[in-house]
């Protein structure tokens, strides 16, 4: 089953715990099919990441990870996190210089993410639009799009209105 995740969801009231079940739930077909190795603490990072539902530094997974129990040393939440992102499972925002867990795991998608600039609240969204524009107005210059990580920058619906998300 794959959960189909709308990305203004993370911006209004929804059911949180079906929301990153759901990615929880693809991840484990993922594992299952491919292989993959999904050690406690990398299921954990992920699940962390789920949790609170917008992008984190390394420092706020690593001290998450301490408090379950996983240790406190920084290579741990790093290597968990490089392995997320590797795999297609968590991606990296570069304007943080933080993690999201992937919405989307196991498909190809090229995310544009809309980070509030008030609480931080990222929505990650995988519009086939977005890589359609990007890839012609690249084809006008000669250009080959290989990897696309769109990052947008603005005022969630919650911040809008003064109600922190």
């Amino acid at each position: 089953m794959t959960h189909r995740h709308d990305p203004a969801d993370v911006f209004h009231d929804h059911n949180h715990s079906a929301c990153s079940g759901g990615v929880l739930e693809r991840v484990d077909e993922i594992a299952s099919t491919s292989g993959l190795r999904l050690t406690p603490v990398r299921r954990r990072v992920l699940e962390i990441l789920l949790e609170e539902h917008r992008a984190m530094g390394a420092y706020e997974v690593l001290e998450a990870l301490a408090r379950d129990g996983f240790g406190n040393q920084p290579p741990v939440a790093y290597r968990a996190l490089e392995f997320l992102v590797e795999h297609g499972l968590a991606h990296r925002i570069r304007r943080l210089n933080a993690f999201a867990a992937c919405m989307r795991p196991g498909e190809q998608h090229a995310p544009a993410f809309f980070i509030c600039s008030e609480c931080d609240t990222v929505a990650e969204s995988a519009s086939p639009q977005v890589r359609t524009s990007i890839e012609a107005a690249a084809a006008e210059i000669g250009f080959a799009v290989d990897r696309l990580n769109v990052e947008v920058i603005g005022t969630c619906p919650s911040c809008q209105q003064g109600v922190p998300a």
